[in-house]
């Protein structure tokens, strides 16, 4: 199933696997622990600044 959304919380909460695209290129794609661990999804959704804090 392909499910586009925002949301990441809810998406790891109900995915197995999560393919983050930002502009149409492809910054992960895994588990929903190591996606939203990886810098460039945090910066691409939570903001660069975020990382240096």
């Amino acid at each position: 199933m392909i499910w586009i959304e925002h949301d990441l919380e809810m998406v790891a909460d109900l995915a197995d696997r999560i393919h983050v695209l930002d502009y149409g290129r492809t910054l992960a794609d895994g588990p929903p622990g190591s996606v939203l661990k990886d810098p460039r999804v945090i910066a691409a959704y939570i903001g660069a600044s975020a990382l240096t804090s």
